[in-house]
């Protein structure tokens, strides 16, 4: 069935080419003249041209002049064929000029033929692209049914080449581009075509090609059988001339059929009938278009070639790699130009495939390396740990603690134990504020108390947690307060970084004896001995602080720290004559306990906008997701790639931070494991989702690489080109915030402190980091998805930008309290980051943001005694190889010196 209506000629040559296998038909051989069934040849005018298609053709049932249905005027009879009638018409209601097909009078009758009828116009309508001519409706008039559909004014491309001979390899490019993008279309819709041809491609009078005749089309899925050979067998894939199977890549070798005869003016296979022409196919290759036309471009020739393989897998994967493979042109920025969203294949097909010149990728790589020295430099200079110089590594505080415990009378191996760092922020935010004019840190951190400290726990039973660690939601991380200390046996110890006791507290038996209450009266002397205080330095006060143990005598006492002036509270109490709690506590100490404690007015509005900022990400992800998925937009392989990987990362982190126990309670979190990283790879697919299609068709420039790297090319040389440059615009940010944090250390800011997890073990630390993978993801996502949906409210990326900018800068300056310093340090931090977002895309920005929250926390330092100093080199060897593999694929095979220099 025809769908053009326009075409100058309306009829085939005689030939194979001209056959149909329609269902159930018996192939005849030799294959007799097929009789014109949709567009014969009109006589030529008077000087010897092709008669235009607005020419008439007469005998049709319909006169010009007449209505149809009330609507439609006939202008002239355009075409007559085995299965209808073409007129061009006008639309009465709409004022413009359409094709009427009328099935005959005959099948008009025939619940088969109506049934093939409306089987084409469902076909077709699922299909809308400038590429592919369009169908309107379907009617019927006096028991003839008719479908209306877009008038092409035209010439189709066999009747062009056998007046012309053939086209100029440009002309056949742009062509080429153009059937890709409608054929495209119809295969994103799950559409095949199953009977692509020169006289089913359409030239129209702007030089635009429509694909027409969609009336063997089908859904790849629901073609099986006897329907698979339906179609022209001269232009039929050797697996839909057998039999066997039809898929999109059967219109891929059609394709090239047609590419190799508009280019050579000849057919690749040239038969007279159909024995012949599966015999020559079966025996020989077609012969090379370069020989035929002479300075052929040999990209040309290849991608035809490879469009003609006998084995569909060894064929372009869609149409859409066709148009990127050919030669000349951004096949991306023509799907812009069109208005059409380019796929993930051909966003993946497009951009830049040599990678940086040489001199380029030495330039970033040693731009990453003085980064590294630079903020190496700057972070000696603001590590507080430095200043708080740490001796003792955890394995001797955990040995140290266990050794206090056993002095105070539990001396019972413990069934579980576990320990780590914790900072005193509360006690530098006091200090921060009351010592003026700006407090002396290197006196501070050098002295008792002190900000690091060591918590130690043990229990008689396994410590499981109950809660969750991170924004990965890694479940039995066991930390100071959970699981709760408040069963019998549990202890939990605190020391400073010299080992000295700075907390105590044992939860007595839940049950005990009465013979235990006549021991002995409390000796606090163990206790004050392991916190290296003199107790004839302290004057008796009254107790204030209550414990979770149960005591039956309790002490306190008033003093100042050892070496200082400020003033230390201890409280003490025991059970039984036995110590069950000991605590330091300055003017700082706040109880945890009692309630949530009181905000500043700038830090409750920014952790509002914060919410509400992850609420609306929330609703407008769920929103576009949903909408994405029901009309089929998206990427939906790549969301899956994505979240496997999260979901990977997520178990990875479980491993490294759980704390496992050899007991039942073991199968409980790794239940909890897999329900939170499916929780989490879910959530990145549903971003991905929502952002992916918009992403595509307004920056697909920005997930070109991310895209192929998501498709496992982990060597492409624009990936390679992305590490790179992440990395660099990570240093680039993190010497940003170092240069701030120091100009504001100097009106009394604390120095940075690492985060504690660097000061464990190496399983630690490789838990912090993939963390943080998952972390940078989310949030590169995010920060993607915000501009988003803030350029669909402004229409302007830029003012988009701008907006981004504002609304992460404004909670953290309602923080500040350097608000100078800190409005340059985060204004220019998220103005890259709005720029990365528009410019650069997802690897840039979330490499950048992976090694910004991974360097900003290390623990630097030069002094290689300090335990924790490997951990940080480490790291950075970590980021210096990530580095040399970017710079490395980024040449893309290209030689670092010209081989004249090496002569």
């Amino acid at each position: 069935m025809d769908l053009s209506a326009g075409a100058t000629t309306m009829g085939d040559e005689p030939g194979i080419e001209g056959e149909t296998l329609a269902p159930n038909a018996p192939r005849k051989t030799p294959l007799p003249p097929r009789i014109p069934s949709q567009r014969p040849t009109r006589p030529p005018s008077a000087s010897g041209a092709v008669l235009s298609s607005s020419g008439a053709i007469g005998g049709g049932r319909f006169v010009p002049g007449q209505i149809i249905a009330e609507r439609y005027r006939v202008v002239a009879l355009a075409g007559r064929g085995g299965m209808g009638e073409v007129y061009r018409a006008e639309d009465l209601k709409l004022s413009q000029i359409v094709a009427i097909k009328f099935l005959p009078e005959s099948l008009s009758k025939d619940a088969g033929a109506l049934t093939r009828f409306h089987s084409e116009v469902r076909i077709a309508r699922q299909v809308s692209h400038p590429n592919v001519c369009r169908v309107f409706d379907i009617g019927d008039t006096q028991g003839i049914t008719f479908l209306t559909m877009e008038y092409v004014d035209g010439e189709d491309l066999a009747s062009l080449v056998r007046r012309i001979g053939r086209l100029s390899p440009d002309k056949a490019i742009e062509i080429a581009r153009q059937v890709c993008a409608g054929l495209a279309a119809a295969h994103d819709r799950g559409v095949i075509h199953r009977d692509l041809k020169p006289a089913n491609l359409m030239l129209d009078s702007a030089g635009k090609i429509r694909i027409t005749d969609f009336g063997l089309a089908g859904i790849a899925a629901s073609i099986q059988g006897a329907e698979v050979r339906a179609g022209t067998p001269a232009y039929m894939a050797p697996e839909q001339l057998a039999g066997k199977e039809v898929t999109l890549k059967s219109d891929l070798y059609s394709l090239g059929l047609v590419l190799y005869e508009i280019l050579t003016g000849k057919r690749a296979f040239d038969a007279t009938t159909l024995p012949e022409l599966m015999k020559l196919r079966d025996a020989s290759a077609p012969t090379n278009p370069s020989s035929i036309v002479k300075d052929l471009d040999p990209l040309l020739e290849r991608v035809i070639l490879r469009c003609l393989e006998k084995d569909p897998a060894l064929r372009p994967a869609s149409a859409l790699q066709v148009a990127a493979a050919l030669p000349g042109g951004d096949p991306l920025a023509a799907a812009l130009a069109a208005g059409e969203t380019p796929s993930p294949q051909m966003v993946a097909a497009a951009g830049e495939t040599s990678g940086l010149a040489p001199k380029t990728a030495v330039a970033c790589l040693l731009a990453a390396v003085l980064g590294a020295v630079l903020f190496t430099y700057l972070g000696v200079k603001e590590n507080g740990l430095e200043r708080v110089h740490p001796g003792k590594s955890p394995e001797v505080l955990a040995n140290q603690a266990r050794e206090i415990i056993a002095k105070l009378g539990y001396s019972t191996p413990p069934g579980d134990k576990v320990g780590g760092f914790w900072y005193d922020t509360v006690f530098t935010d006091y200090v921060e504020k009351n010592d003026k004019p700006y407090p002396v840190w290197s006196q501070v951190l050098s002295g008792r108390p002190s900000v690091l400290g060591y918590w130690y726990r043990e229990s008689p039973r396994e410590l499981v947690a109950d809660g969750f660690w991170n924004i990965s939601f890694t479940p039995g991380v066991v930390t100071f307060d959970d699981p709760p200390p408040i069963s019998s046996g549990m202890i939990s110890v605190k020391l400073d970084p010299g080992g000295r006791l700075t907390y105590f507290q044992a939860i007595p038996p839940e049950v005990q004896p009465p013979s235990a209450a006549a021991a002995a009266p409390a000796d606090w002397n163990p206790l004050f001995a392991a916190a290296e205080l003199d107790l004839a330095q302290f004057r008796s006060s009254a107790p204030v602080w209550a414990t979770l143990a149960s005591t039956d005598a309790r002490a306190a006492w008033d003093g100042t720290w050892p070496g200082g002036t400020r003033p230390l509270h201890v409280e003490a109490g025991a059970w039984h004559g036995k110590p069950v709690f000991f605590s330091l506590v300055g003017p700082w100490t706040k109880p945890t306990r009692m309630g949530p404690q009181e905000q500043a007015a700038g830090v409750k509005a920014g952790n509002i906008i914060g919410v509400s900022i992850f609420l609306i990400l929330m609703a407008g992800a769920v929103w576009f997701a949903s909408r994405n998925y029901v009309r089929g937009r998206g990427d939906r392989k790549g969301a899956l790639r994505l979240a496997v990987a999260v979901f990977v990362v997520e178990m990875a982190t479980c491993l490294c931070r759980t704390h496992f126990v050899p007991a039942f309670d073991t199968i409980l979190l790794v239940i909890l494991a897999v329900s939170t990283a499916l929780f989490t790879s879910g959530l990145m697919w549903l971003l991905y989702l929502a952002l992916e299609p918009y992403v595509r068709r307004q920056w697909p420039q920005t997930i070109i690489s991310w895209t192929r790297l998501l498709d496992g090319r982990w060597r492409d040389p624009l990936v390679g080109r992305d590490l790179l440059s992440g990395i660099v615009m990570g240093m680039v940010w993190v010497v940003a915030f170092k240069l701030g944090y120091l100009a504001a250390m100097r009106t009394g800011t604390p120095p940075e402190f690492a985060t504690t997890e660097y000061l464990l073990g190496t399983r630690e630390v490789l838990g912090v980091l993939l963390s943080v993978v998952v972390n940078s993801i989310l949030g590169t996502l995010g920060f993607f998805f915000l501009v988003v949906l803030l350029r669909v409210l402004v229409r302007n990326q830029w003012l988009a930008a701008a907006l981004f900018v504002a609304i992460f800068t404004t909670p953290r300056l309602l923080a500040s309290h350097h608000l100078l310093t800190d409005t340059l340090v985060w204004v220019t931090i998220y103005g890259i980051a709005a720029i990365a977002v528009v410019r650069f895309g997802l690897i840039v920005l979330g490499v950048a943001a992976f090694m910004a929250n991974v360097v900003l926390n290390l623990p630097y330092s030069l002094d290689f005694s300090n335990w924790y100093t490997i951990h940080c080199v480490f790291v950075l060897l970590a980021f210096a190889a990530v580095a040399s593999w970017g710079f490395y694929t980024s040449l893309g095979g290209q030689p670092l010196w010209k081989d004249e220099l090496l002569e």
